[in-house]
């Protein structure tokens, strides 16, 4: 896990709660930020854009939340109405607060 500067802990790339997650409290996942290759598929491509970017969570990136996070988060099997993209605003507040200006 990641600790940003407002001591928020940064759970997965994308925003999921990992600490929340079915998968996690299953022993299914340790969590995109410990893993190589996704369980559920070969890859994920929110984890691989954030690690290309050499992001923490897609909270940092200049275009958050760009169109494959809302997709994803909107989806209407895996999504959940946004709320990994509030989360990101959450461990990632400071870049929120550069995009307002």
């Amino acid at each position: 896990m990641v600790i940003t500067k407002t001591k928020e802990i940064i759970e997965s790339r994308c925003g999921i709660k990992c600490s929340a997650c079915k998968f996690k409290l299953d022993g299914v996942c340790i969590g995109c930020l410990n893993i190589k290759k996704p369980f559920w598929a070969d890859a994920c491509p929110i984890k691989n854009c954030c690690e290309e970017k050499k992001l923490a969570c897609c909270g940092e990136c200049k275009i958050f939340p760009c169109n494959a996070l809302k997709s994803f988060s909107y989806d209407k099997e895996q999504g959940d109405n946004g709320l990994r993209i509030e989360n990101c605003k959450k461990w990632c507040p400071t870049k929120e607060k550069e995009k307002e200006k």
